[in-house]
């Protein structure tokens, strides 16, 4: 089975957890078995090789959150980046052409997308693979999965199948619509679009060609940039007369709003809080080292990450998003492939950050023309290289580098620093990388 996995968006509705980097489907707050914490990207993974251990699962994403599905998923998952955003037709086509053109996936073979984020059972992912078989079949260009709706939702759109079977060919779609209109598309066994389709390669791929001009996957990914935003929606499956859709009944959530995302929480906090026994349906999501404390509250969410602090009234947190576009803010916090960075402190001049590389993990050979560094490190041991010169290095050792410096540190355990930064002009944009030899 072939399954690309659509990863985009920066998931603002879900501030301060999720930001430009770290978008919301990396959030660790599903309890596992073990009483550990996974992401959603974490969870669906899973999910997915246990209905099929050997599915060549794809991620379409930006580059931007890259280091962050490396970081949670390991290096072997096959990732289609993205150079820039361009809606889901482009990043379908691309992650199309990666599999035919870098992975060798035959033409003839069937392929399903789905979103990353989907708070789901085993069971749907029973059903993609149903999906993939009836696409194998050729009955229809596309197969799309149809969620029988639980209520008049006017957050999605609504597929009208043209009878009540199990299969059934598709004989409209219908946009999001207000509540009224939707309890009337239900009444005609309306289901919900739920993004999740499968095809046949070739399908996909003679579309792309179709429509844009492109020879193979290197060329598709240069000329990325110039294609027109547009959804697949709208440039291919509208369009399409032979579609069938099949019927899903299990469990399924979009968890795109703190009011929606709690819901599927298994603890009512995670991290440090306190909450009396006057609070009711109350959530605290703490990723800062210091408590809170919950007194008298009822139906309120409270999240706290270094990007700032959340207090709200669960169904007001769905509005949330055009006050966080007021923020002008810099990253906090974010995943990388090699471990991950919490800033702790930024002043006139000085920026304190703490850095957690992974055991066996390296940050790039670099320099900064306008920026001093010193690391200082609080546990583990490894190894740097300063300008060409190796050192251990262990806990309780500093290491200076001036401006113009070429530097990188390896991890032989985790290895945690103090990296203090000093200069007039400090910024993420002065930085270049060279290869180590």
């Amino acid at each position: 089975m072939n399954i690309v996995l659509l990863s985009g968006g920066s998931g603002k509705r879900l501030w301060p957890l999720s930001n430009d980097i770290r978008s919301k489907q990396f959030i660790k707050i599903f309890k596992t078995p073990d009483g550990d914490y996974e992401s959603m990207v974490q969870r669906v993974y899973h999910q997915i090789r246990r209905a099929d251990e050997n599915a060549t699962v794809t991620i379409a994403t930006s580059k931007t959150q890259v280091s962050a599905i490396h970081n949670q998923l390991g290096d072997n998952v096959g990732i289609s980046v993205e150079p820039c955003r361009r809606d889901t037709f482009p990043a379908i086509a691309l992650a199309t052409a990666y599999l035919h053109d870098v992975l060798g996936i035959s033409r003839e073979e069937s392929v399903v997308v789905c979103p990353v984020d989907p708070y789901v059972e085993d069971d749907y992912f029973e059903m993609i693979k149903e999906l993939s078989l009836q696409a194998d079949k050729g009955e229809a260009n596309l197969v799309l999965m149809g969620i029988e709706p639980t209520y008049p939702s006017e957050k999605y759109g609504y597929i009208i199948p043209e009878n009540s079977n199990f299969i059934s060919a598709v004989s409209c779609f219908k946009e999001k619509p207000d509540v009224k209109t939707a309890k009337e598309y239900i009444a005609q066994g309306a289901l919900w679009n739920g993004g999740v389709f499968a095809y046949k390669l070739k399908y996909v791929l003679d579309k792309a060609h179709e429509l844009i001009d492109f020879t193979d996957y290197e060329d598709l990914f240069s000329k990325y940039e110039s294609l027109t935003k547009i959804s697949f929606d709208y440039a291919v499956v509208e369009k399409e007369d032979k579609i069938q859709v099949m019927r899903f009944s299990g469990q399924w959530k979009d968890l795109g709003t703190w009011n929606t995302l709690t819901e599927a929480m298994e603890d009512p906090q995670v991290g440090e809080a306190v909450m009396n026994e006057t609070c009711n349906n109350v959530h605290i999501i703490n990723e800062l080292d210091v408590p809170i404390l919950a007194m008298g509250l009822s139906d309120v969410v409270i999240s706290a990450s270094p990007d700032g602090i959340l207090v709200s009234d669960k169904e007001q947190s769905s509005y949330i998003k055009p006050f966080v576009d007021q923020f002008d803010q810099q990253i906090m916090f974010a995943e990388k492939s090699w471990g991950s960075f919490r800033v702790l402190d930024v002043d006139s001049g000085s920026m304190t950050i703490k850095v957690i590389l992974n055991a066996g993990h390296k940050m790039n050979y670099h320099s900064h023309k306008h920026r001093d560094e010193v690391w200082v490190v609080i546990s583990g041991t490894g190894h740097t290289v300063v300008d060409g010169m190796e050192q251990e290095v262990s806990t309780g050792d500093v290491i200076t580098m001036q401006a113009g410096c070429r530097h990188t540190i390896f991890a032989d355990t985790e290895l945690k620093l103090i990296e203090v930064q000093l200069g007039k002009e400090i910024s993420v944009h002065d930085k270049q990388k060279y290869a180590l030899e």
